[in-house]
């Protein structure tokens, strides 16, 4: 049982995806590290295929440092937008969005002017209705007058 404790020191530091991809040395200073871990490598190559990587620092490093995993979240939509529409990326995602919201907010124009039509039919039918209610009533109590069965005199 001979068991070796390593010194924390000696430990070998995880490469990021993007020095693993780069076949880079990456050390614990490596800007890409903190947003692109070693597992997950075809998050990286996505934004390095639209981008560049050099670019991709440069655009991380201009944003402030609080803000800067934020940044690196956009930069991934866009680039697996851009990988999926080459032409349009994410705008063509939006532009179809609003389409789709033109035309569901058409159809929604046309339902109200629908439901719109059936209550005024609604209403007409109940006008007729109760017409014919009243009708039946006047026609009822006249003949409940006229008629001795009813106590009405003939």
């Amino acid at each position: 049982m001979d068991t070796q404790v390593v010194p924390v020191h000696s430990r070998v530091h995880q490469p990021c995806a993007a020095c693993r991809m780069l076949r880079r040395r990456c050390d614990r200073n490596c800007s890409l590290a903190p947003y692109f871990p070693g597992e997950e490598i075809e998050k990286f190559a996505g934004v390095h295929k639209v981008f560049g990587a050099s670019n991709v620092i440069k655009m991380i490093q201009m944003v402030e440092e609080t803000r800067r995993e934020d940044a690196v979240k956009a930069l991934v939509y866009e680039a697996r937008a851009r990988l999926r529409d080459p032409v349009y990326g994410s705008t063509g995602a939006i532009f179809h969005l609003q389409k789709m919201i033109e035309e569901l907010r058409s159809q929604l124009e046309s339902i109200r002017s629908q439901v719109l039509e059936l209550q005024q039919h609604r209403d007409q039918l109940l006008g007729i209705l109760m017409n014919n209610v009243h009708c039946l009533e006047d026609d009822l109590f006249s003949t409940m007058q006229h008629d001795p069965m009813f106590g009405g005199d003939v």
